[in-house]
């Protein structure tokens, strides 16, 4: 049986699993893994590694899950999508870290994304700008019921989904120190658009799944203030655990209404 490419998996190393959890990170593929592992009491093993792509195939409520790290950004995380949805998996969930723009959310709160505006450039190849970025509303239900269950502060709402970390953010501490006219003030403004949150995958992730017939969702945690100031290893370390938890919850009341948290 023949592995897609990039990912080096087929159906059978994925053991029937339908739903996918999807980090940035390869790291955090195994930090997933654990804490999942450790809640339901059955391993976890890892099936592949190569480039950016990770997956650990886990289990949770009977079902296997799969984990699988898509890099950074909109062109590898629609490598990862596709040649997931070629081997059956069904549902897609996000799980990483973001910057606030509203000035209400805090360092290691969720932001749970209903809809994206489409600020990459891949999801344009999978279907026109005027198709909106919006997670299936059963993603989003589990997702908020997740976040309740782990106890995790949590807000649902638009998020801006960047092509680039630097400009795109409108921070100003790259090398440059230079943001180009078109995307200065751009911050200003999706913030009296109540846009909640900056990351970079969250567009590509519902433009794919919607336009494909799939359910996807997004959930990140909260490291800093978007355009502004480093990201400290407290920050990173408790926006990254927030947004594992809550993700965890909602897969395990996804595969069963009574879950486990």
């Amino acid at each position: 049986m023949a592995n897609v490419y990039h990912l080096d998996l087929n159906r059978k190393k994925i053991e029937g699993a339908r739903i996918a959890l999807l980090p940035g990170d390869p790291a955090r593929v195994e930090t997933i893994a654990a804490f999942m592992a450790g809640k339901s009491g059955s391993d976890a093993k890892e099936l592949a590694f190569r480039r950016e792509f990770r997956t650990i195939l886990a289990r949770t409520n009977g079902a296997n899950v799969l984990i699988t790290s898509t890099g950074i950004g909109g062109p590898s995380a629609s490598i990862a999508i596709d040649e997931l949805a070629q081997l059956g998996i069904k549902t897609f969930i996000r799980v990483g870290t973001a910057g606030a723009i509203q000035t209400h959310i805090g360092i290691g709160d969720c932001v749970i994304t209903t809809g994206a505006v489409r600020l990459d450039g891949a999801s344009t190849h999978y279907a026109p700008i005027e198709y909106p970025a919006v997670a299936h509303h059963e993603i989003v239900a589990a997702l908020i019921n997740g976040a309740v269950k782990a106890g995790v502060r949590h807000h649902a709402g638009i998020t801006a989904s960047s092509g680039t970390f630097y400009p795109g953010e409108e921070r100003k501490d790259s090398y440059r120190k230079y943001v180009i006219k078109s995307l200065q003030g751009t911050r200003e403004e999706w913030l009296r658009l109540n846009v909640l949150n900056y990351e970079m995958e969250s567009s590509v992730v519902l433009t794919l799944t919607a336009s494909m017939g799939l359910m996807g969702g997004c959930i990140t945690g909260i490291v800093n203030r978007a355009g502004a100031g480093k990201i400290t290893e407290k920050a990173l370390r408790q926006g990254t655990e927030n947004a594992v938890k809550a993700a965890v919850c909602a897969v395990e009341s996804l595969i069963s209404p009574k879950g486990l948290c």
